[in-house]
């Protein structure tokens, strides 16, 4: 009788366990699914229509619009304005570095430079964009230090000179984004054990080789998970260029045309198909990074 008491009691309990499991996932799951998987299966349905985004009865398309854009030069030609973002990540991600590593040894006022680092990335890009827009103005910040400097016959127009405006825009991505590739590498580079500094120094090695043999093989993953999300972000860049140019003088994205395409030309059914193309790359692009990193941890 005992047995049988104690049993259902182990029982009960297991259930108790179930169910509160169940109870803090089952919201979460819910707001997945209504907010990020039902939308998702909407925008695939849409990209299989002509869809304008008023209309009752969109007509079915099948593949057409997915045509469309992969045999339309004038869609992927944006694509070539992605290539300043992502040379620009590849200076971001040095900077971040750098600093990372000069900050994970005995600095003074260490906290204080990571905060200032960090700063740029608690912005809203809104903000941003309008610190930069009056950063690049005539007669703006960026002209007064050129004259004060000497160097006023080097002033353009940032915005808007086509050999120079995505330069310009990519270096305003790498003010907002180096804090947090700088977060990401401090981290990492403060998970390794303070003795193998240690035991280098005593065997003589300095900063430089420290830096060499153990911070970069000991952060290798973290680098090229940098570099991924970098080059992802690099084809999905819309909030610094719409904000600041909107698209205009060549600075058009391939986020920034989707939105043109769907709410200035009203071809919703086009514009879904070109986010799910864009969805499509940035997958492929994660999971050559999650091979490449597994590859690398089994090396």
């Amino acid at each position: 009788m005992v047995e049988v008491i104690m049993t259902k009691s182990k029982l009960s309990k297991e259930w108790e366990k179930r169910i509160l499991v169940f109870s803090f996932t089952i919201i979460p799951v819910l707001l997945l699914l209504v907010f990020s998987y039902y939308p998702l299966i909407k925008m695939i349905q849409y990209s299989l229509t002509d869809w304008n985004g008023y209309s009752q009865d969109p007509n079915f398309v099948g593949l057409d619009n997915y045509k469309t854009v992969l045999t339309n030069p004038n869609y992927f030609s944006v694509f070539k304005t992605s290539l300043y973002y992502f040379i620009a990540t590849f200076f971001q991600l040095g900077i971040a570095l750098l600093f990372a590593t000069i900050l994970s040894f005995k600095v003074k006022f260490a906290n204080f430079w990571k905060g200032v680092l960090f700063f740029p990335y608690l912005l809203n890009g809104v903000a941003i964009g309008f610190i930069f827009l009056y950063f690049y103005k005539g007669g703006g910040t960026l002209d007064t230090v050129l004259k004060a400097v000497g160097l006023g016959d080097q002033i353009r127009l940032w915005l808007g000179d086509r050999s120079i405006n995505n330069i310009s825009l990519a270096f305003t991505s790498v003010w907002r984004y180096t804090g947090f590739n700088f977060l990401v590498f401090l981290g990492a580079i403060q998970s390794i054990n303070p003795e193998v500094y240690e035991a280098a120094e005593i065997d003589g090695a300095n900063r430089w080789n420290q830096f060499r043999y153990i911070i970069i093989p000991s952060i290798r993953n973290i680098v090229f998970l940098n570099i991924i999300l970098g080059v992802s972000g690099s084809l999905s860049v819309f909030d610094i260029p719409y904000i600041m140019t909107g698209g205009s003088n060549e600075t058009s994205t391939f986020v920034i045309q989707t939105i043109d395409t769907a709410f200035k030309y009203n071809k919703v059914g086009l514009a879904s198909a070109m986010a799910i193309i864009l969805l499509f790359i940035v997958i492929v692009v994660s999971l050559i990074q999650k091979v490449v990193t597994s590859e690398r941890k089994n090396a």
